[in-house]
């Protein structure tokens, strides 16, 4: 799979839809607004997924 830097992704189990920030020896670096703060987290990049963003610039 292949994530670049400003990617949305999501977590395989979570399914949150993050942006990427980082990545770094098969580690993403990945902000998401919750609700109430902007979060940060790693993940391998074998937990995520991209969103496809042609379905996003067709809505």
């Amino acid at each position: 799979m292949f994530i670049s830097v400003s990617d949305e992704v999501k977590h395989k189990e979570d399914g949150q839809t993050m942006i990427v920030t980082g990545i770094a020896s098969g580690m993403v670096e990945c902000r998401w607004y919750d609700g109430y703060s902007v979060r940060r987290e790693t993940f391998h990049e074998e937990e995520l997924f991209p969103v496809n963003s042609a379905r996003q610039l067709a809505s």
